[in-house]
């Protein structure tokens, strides 16, 4: 990460950008050197030759499974996914609704009965109402697509894993073992990423004591915007726009021209290469065709231009920007991009709500007031 950051008395820190707020055993990103980390993992490692399970259990359980651990963890996490009565009566109203799928999920959740405060509960229970979450969250966004595209449900299966389910679920069919592959390493490296928005909005709210689908619908609502988790189809959208190569530079300078974002490109943390985006250019090279030869080329020219453009400032492809290739290329539409990034990282959410709940203190920052002095008298 960055260096730690520790604001004069008071003043603020915008964005509290490196402000060092809590300690986690869970993963760190180290943005000047291009790396993160899943406990003493390397999350590209852990990505190119591990399963969503093996890391979800990492994280979770502190240890990465044995053969054995593995598949029983996988049975408990396949016992979890179907639908309580509740939730397949209210997600024919939720999807017709016309909310987004991120916003129909925050509804389900809040329907769940059975969860109890992290304050008032043991650690064991704590472990299996975020399973539950975890492992519901994948089903109901399926079940909302499904229902939205006027489809019959089609319920989770037991014998695939977390990647093929979702793909099994989302279409119908069996998805290749090569999609299969390039979407969990996808999924993989998306678990968590450091105290982004989503995650440091989780852990206020599991600090409250409050229970774990509380704090993922928190984390949901800081998830759904487009500066954060509602980036991979912007950038798909962003890359289609600009159509072919030699038309690169000259969308950049209009984008910036205008006051516009380069959706794609630049990261909070990262100042090289995010080690996320090279890992999904890889896999995107591995599907191959003429969408990944034209996401390869303008991603050369969009970063010859923006170091002309803002010199001192080193803006590389992130992780959104390969992500919506990827996932594209295995069959999924983009107003799935989201939900999908959304499987992933409410593992690293509840994640994260686990350990805080082993922390008696309430979050409760402080700031700066700049407004009219006070006391002044009453009109």
């Amino acid at each position: 990460m960055t260096s730690p950051t520790v604001p004069a008395p008071g003043t603020a820190t915008p964005g509290l950008r490196g402000v060092v707020v809590t300690t986690t055993e869970l993963g760190d990103v180290r943005g000047e050197e291009g790396f993160f980390h899943y406990r003493q993992y390397s999350a590209v490692d852990l990505a190119r030759h591990r399963s969503v399970e093996d890391v979800w259990f990492l994280l979770h359980r502190g240890w990465l499974p044995s053969p054995q651990e593995s598949s029983g963890f996988a049975a408990e996490i396949a016992a979890a996914r179907s639908l309580p009565p509740v939730l397949e009566e209210a997600l024919p109203v939720i999807a017709a609704s016309g909310g987004s799928y991120l916003a129909g999920l925050r509804t389900a959740l809040s329907l769940l009965d059975g969860f109890r405060p992290v304050y008032d509960i043991s650690p064991a229970d704590r472990s299996a109402d975020a399973l539950r979450v975890c492992a519901l969250t994948p089903t109901v966004l399926a079940a909302l697509h499904r229902l939205r595209s006027g489809a019959s449900g089609v319920g989770p299966r037991g014998d695939l894993g977390a990647t093929a389910n979702w793909l099994w679920m989302l279409t119908g069919s069996e998805a290749s073992t090569e999609q299969v592959r390039a979407l969990e390493r996808y999924l993989v490296a998306t678990v968590d990423h450091g105290f982004n928005a989503s995650t440091f909005t989780a852990r206020v709210i599991a600090s409250t004591g409050a229970d774990v689908a509380a704090a993922v619908v928190g984390a949901l609502g800081a998830f759904s915007g487009p500066l954060h988790g509602g980036a991979p189809d912007r950038a798909l959208a962003a890359l289609e726009q600009i159509g072919a190569p030699d038309r690169a530079a000259a969308w950049v300078r209009e984008q910036l021209a205008d006051g516009g974002r380069v959706m794609g490109f630049g990261h909070a943390v990262y100042r090289t290469r995010d080690p996320r985006s090279e890992l999904l250019r890889e896999t995107a090279l591995e599907l191959g065709g003429p969408l990944v030869d034209l996401a390869v080329e303008v991603e050369e020219r969009v970063v010859e231009t923006l170091a002309e453009l803002k010199p001192g400032r080193r803006l590389y492809a992130n992780v959104e920007y390969y992500a919506g290739v990827v996932m594209s290329l295995c069959g999924l539409d983009p107003a799935l991009f989201t939900p999908t990034f959304a499987t992933s990282r409410v593992i690293g959410w509840c994640a994260n709500v686990l350990e805080q709940a082993t922390d008696p203190r309430i979050i409760r920052p402080a700031a700066a007031y700049t407004g009219p002095e006070a006391p002044a008298p009453l009109p």
